[in-house]
């Protein structure tokens, strides 16, 4: 997933690369070993919400080794008539909402679980969602209605990267700490590496989800994991890559694997 995203955001010469590696681990979980997805056309198939919908690529590159998008689909990321854009759009094969806008997805899914509730059905719903996006208003109203109406098949991973567009988030608005906030309101919270498979795996088969509170794990990350030019780096929101970048990027992520 990681050389996905690094390929196309330097193909298209297109940013968004470090919000986009810090939650590769993450997406490759809920694609490997947990969303029952198998069938798009399935009305009774887990959904999953990418809120933070400007770290696409790392979605795009699970859709891609799981089938669902071709190579001839990825290689149209950004260009012209092609069906990638740069957040996910729900006409494309394995996405179920659009998104991009940030502090709406919690609020779909949401409205997703509630829906399945209603109608009795065993599907899940998971959003991923980033932790710049808890300073907006609406994620709390969708945080107090999921948790009003015990949505216990609605999971959320935030991806707690510290850090949004235009800096740290400590420095922008200060929610230290969210475990202590999202319990306050009813919500079941756990906490985990970001980039542990093994510990977010267990953690997601082990939630309780046909009873009780929603659920939400604070998932610690590094920004631009992977590639140490850009860990942590408040420019690599935003930037694209050189030639040279590129090449050493990618060797370190070979390197790594």
């Amino acid at each position: 997933i990681r050389k996905i995203i690094l390929t196309q955001s330097k193909r298209a010469n297109i940013g968004h690369i470090g919000s986009a590696l810090s939650i590769a681990d993450i997406i490759a979980v809920f694609y490997r070993d947990i969303l029952r997805v198998n069938s798009q056309k399935d009305p009774q198939r887990d959904r999953f919400i990418l809120s933070k919908g400007h770290a696409a690529l790392a979605l795009y590159g699970a859709l891609f080794l799981k089938g669902i998008l071709s190579e001839t689909d990825l290689n149209s990321f950004c260009s012209d008539g092609g069906l990638l854009a740069v957040h996910p759009e729900y006409t494309t094969p394995g996405i179920d909402f659009s998104t991009g806008s940030l502090g709406q997805g919690l609020s779909m899914a949401s409205g997703a679980a509630l829906a399945a509730l209603l109608q009795q059905s065993s599907r899940k719903v998971y959003v991923l969602m980033s932790d710049a996006e808890c300073n907006e208003g609406a994620v709390w109203e969708a945080i107090m209605f999921a948790a009003h109406h015990q949505l216990s098949n609605l999971t959320v991973v935030i991806d707690v990267n510290g850090q949004q567009a235009l800096g740290y988030t400590k420095d922008v608005i200060n929610l230290s700490p969210l475990e202590d906030r999202w319990g306050a309101f009813g919500w079941d919270v756990h906490t985990a590496n970001g980039h542990d498979e093994e510990q977010l795996r267990e953690i997601l088969l082990s939630l309780d989800y046909q009873q009780g509170p929603p659920h939400v794990i604070m998932a610690q990350t590094t920004f631009g994991k992977g590639v140490s030019f850009m860990q942590n780096k408040i420019e690599w929101h935003y930037s694209p890559m050189s030639d040279l970048q590129f090449a050493q990027a990618m060797a370190e992520i070979e390197d790594q694997r």
